[in-house]
């Protein structure tokens, strides 16, 4: 579980986050949307404790980021896989070395047969087996979200972030890596938190929904909860989200 209680941001002058209070249980996946700037990133940075808060706290499985050394958050943040919005794949490297490195990167002395055999199992698992010698270069926009994710499957993670994971592809690639996220919790019984703008995505993969506006969670429930709210609030956010 994740409990992130009282959380405030500021950049500068910017205000961020102005006192979010979120619970998220084991096994469910949520959806955190908001419009541009509201602050969905900066939150997923907050709960791999790759930014601290000004005020207020993130607690994953009762450990509070705060209060952990170094060496304490490395080791948490290890039960953690990162879908960045672009992926994130290093040009220079083939597949399989992109997909293999936070294998490398924590344990330099693997030896290159199991991470061969790791990396095409996660490989074949986003549904890509037999591309590891290809380069990011070679592959569309919607293999190189699936190659990232297989990178961010290689630790065998409790949780899965996914920034906005479906932007930059059609509508069909879209729905393919929405199963693709359903497919996976279900399968790996992980904790899935997505940030997404897309209502198509959120209407596909919630359990549960929650709205940033104005620095704090405004609201919380089922997918089909918000998309029949009569709130004036919601209801101009998915107008504007072209839903």
């Amino acid at each position: 579980m994740i409990e992130i209680k009282g959380l405030y941001k500021n950049f500068r002058d910017k205000k961020v986050l102005q006192g979010v209070d979120l619970n998220i249980e084991k096994g469910e996946t949520i959806v955190i949307i908001g419009r541009s700037g509201e602050g969905k990133s900066v939150l997923l940075k907050h709960i791999v404790g790759l930014l601290f808060p000004d005020k207020g706290f993130v607690k994953v499985e009762g450990q509070n980021l705060n209060d952990l050394s170094t060496k304490e958050l490395y080791k948490l943040r290890r039960k953690f896989g990162f879908l960045f919005q672009g992926a994130a794949l290093f040009d220079s490297m083939t597949v399989g070395e992109n997909v293999g490195l936070p294998i490398v990167e924590n344990n330099p002395h693997a030896k290159r047969s199991e991470i061969f055999k790791t990396v095409e199992e996660k490989l074949s698992l986003v549904g890509l087996p037999d591309i590891q010698n290809l380069k990011p270069a070679e592959l569309s926009g919607g293999m190189k979200k699936r190659v990232g994710l297989a990178r961010a499957l290689i630790t065998n993670p409790g949780y899965i972030l996914y920034d906005e994971p479906t932007t930059g592809l059609d509508p069909i690639m879209s729905d393919s890596i929405d199963e693709l996220i359903k497919d996976l919790g279900k399968k790996l019984n992980v904790t899935s938190i997505v940030v997404t703008h897309d209502m198509v995505s959120v209407k596909n993969v919630a359990d549960t929904v929650a709205m940033l506006h104005e620095g704090k969670i405004y609201f919380k429930g089922a997918p089909e909860e918000i998309m029949n709210s009569n709130d004036p609030t919601i209801i101009d956010f998915i107008k504007r989200t072209g839903f």
